[in-house]
């Protein structure tokens, strides 16, 4: 006996660490998932006046929505922005610095002007989109920035291009050249800043990133030693742009708003003006399509194999093919729509009809088996009482037995949904891997779904987009999470306990 409960109390703490081991790597990847995919829920962005020019925009004067829509309205935030930083004169720095706007920093101003024409040739204080990587740097993700103030009266020789620092004490961390390959060193003195090149002792010499106001004597304290601890050379924002971006910051040009392009926009090319409605919007089409077409096609099986059905061999290789075609892999139910519905049928390749069509396929013997579970579940004296009192069999099945096997082919076809729902293979291979950047408004127009737009994501090679996969496969979780919320609900709310 006392090896018996010895070897029960290793089974039962065999079964605590397997639960254990289970818990700590769900935990790990969801804390995974939260920790790369919620800076995809914030999007900064500039704002600043500018002056809506009729120059550039309504040329003519007409008014009219669809001229002032053709206007450059990029241009008009671009010049603002070079406006604040008149030193990025020539055309690679006025190149580095267009490149902090998104593609897209004139589409709010478009709408506002489109909206209400009487803006033109007024200034509006209007807030513009950040690219992706002046995003990412404001996030955390570009590189840690150290100050030290400096103990010695620090002389610049010039206010603008090539200059030497001198200071009255060794204020400089380093002796000889400085390469992209180091951490950079920047001297922040007389409003303006200046990137080190080389050093020799207490004289460094620099390239001026920003003017300085004067060239005055600095007295100690009133001017700094800024490093850029990750080397430019890692980095996707050079040190003029994260200078740019700081006295931006300073200005108090910058703020941080909830990401709500993540959920209205298309896909795009550019990550900070991707979302995922058009997929959410494929999904929908193709779980509708899914629904319309397996739901009673799968509860009519279900019903005429476990009530009206003859039980012959017939019958039973039916019911050893339905089972067997719920562990099928996915991808031989994508092999067979494209064979099928692509190739004979010709229908449109990526649309959310074919993508539910093929998804049907693979939830239908799912639905049947929880149906023709939920119809047995239901006691025989339900029916044989319906019998008794002069019912037909027909009546005895719909109007007393499904009608109390309703909540379990309810529960059923949910988690045959979220199966569904969470599915890429098969959509693959007909084709919804299409880059579509339109919503769909129909179930012919081409689509895409929420896995695929996953999977996509997850091959770019752009670091914005590696939050913005974590981001879809959060929300992705949240639906599936929800669905079988319901399911769960559903079966302890309706169902029976005989």
């Amino acid at each position: 006996m006392r090896a018996r409960y010895r070897a029960e109390r290793r089974f039962q703490l065999y079964g605590l660490v397997a639960i254990g081991l289970t818990g700590i790597f769900l935990v790990i990847v969801l804390a995974d998932v939260l920790f790369k995919g919620l800076p995809a829920f914030t999007q900064h962005q500039f704002v600043f006046g500018v002056k809506v020019d009729a120059a550039e925009i309504d040329p003519n004067n007409t008014r009219k929505p669809d001229e002032i829509r053709a206007g450059d309205f990029q241009a008009l935030v671009r010049n603002t922005l070079r406006g604040i930083f008149p030193e990025a004169s020539d055309r690679a720095a006025r190149r580095r610095l267009d490149g902090l706007l998104s593609s897209g920093a004139g589409d709010a101003l478009r709408d506002r002007v489109v909206a209400d024409p009487s803006l033109i040739g007024q200034t509006v204080r209007v807030s513009v989109l950040t690219s992706a990587d002046a995003d990412l740097y404001f996030k955390g993700l570009g590189t840690e920035i150290t100050r030290r103030a400096g103990r010695g009266t620090a002389t610049p020789s010039d206010t603008s291009g090539s200059i030497e620092i001198a200071s009255t004490v060794t204020d400089f961390a380093s002796d000889g050249t400085l390469t992209d390959a180091e951490p950079s060193q920047l001297v922040a003195i007389n409003g303006g800043v200046v990137k080190l090149t080389e050093i020799r002792g207490n004289r460094a010499a620099g390239e001026v990133l920003l003017p300085l106001s004067s060239a005055a004597a600095a007295a100690p304290g009133s001017w700094q030693v800024v490093t850029y601890v990750t080397p430019e050379s890692n980095r996707r924002v050079g040190d003029r742009e994260v200078v740019w971006l700081e006295r931006l910051k300073e200005m108090g040009a910058v703020r941080s708003t909830f990401n709500w392009r993540f959920f209205t926009a298309g896909d795009s090319r550019e990550p900070e003006l991707a979302g995922i409605r058009g997929a959410l919007v494929g999904s929908a089409l193709t779980l509708f399509v899914t629904l319309v077409i397996c739901l009673p096609l799968g509860v009519a099986a279900a019903i005429y194999l476990e009530e009206f059905a003859v039980k012959n061999r017939v019958t039973e290789l039916i019911e050893v093919n339905i089972n067997n075609l719920a562990a099928v892999p996915s991808i031989v139910f994508g092999l067979l729509g494209l064979a099928v519905f692509l190739n004979f049928f010709g229908l449109p390749r990526s649309a959310p009809l074919v993508g539910g069509l093929v998804l049907a396929l693979l939830v239908l013997p799912t639905i049947i088996i929880a149906a023709r579970a939920a119809l047995k579940a239901v006691p025989p004296s339900i029916k044989e009482a319906a019998l008794g009192v002069g019912a037909s069999h027909q009546q005895a099945v719909f109007h007393h037995v499904l009608p109390l096997a309703v909540p379990g082919i309810l529960t059923g076809t949910i988690i045959g949904m979220a199966h569904a729902l969470g599915e890429t293979a098969p959509l693959l291979m007909i084709g919804m891997v299409a880059f579509i950047v339109e919503v769909p408004h129909g179930v012919t127009d081409a689509g895409t779904v929420l896995p695929v737009q996953i999977y996509l994501w997850s091959d770019l090679p752009e670091i914005a987009f590696q939050a913005k996969t974590a981001a879809a496969i959060i929300v992705l979780l949240v639906f599936l999470f929800v669905m079988n919320g319901i399911a769960i609900y559903l079966r302890r709310r309706f169902e029976r306990r005989w």
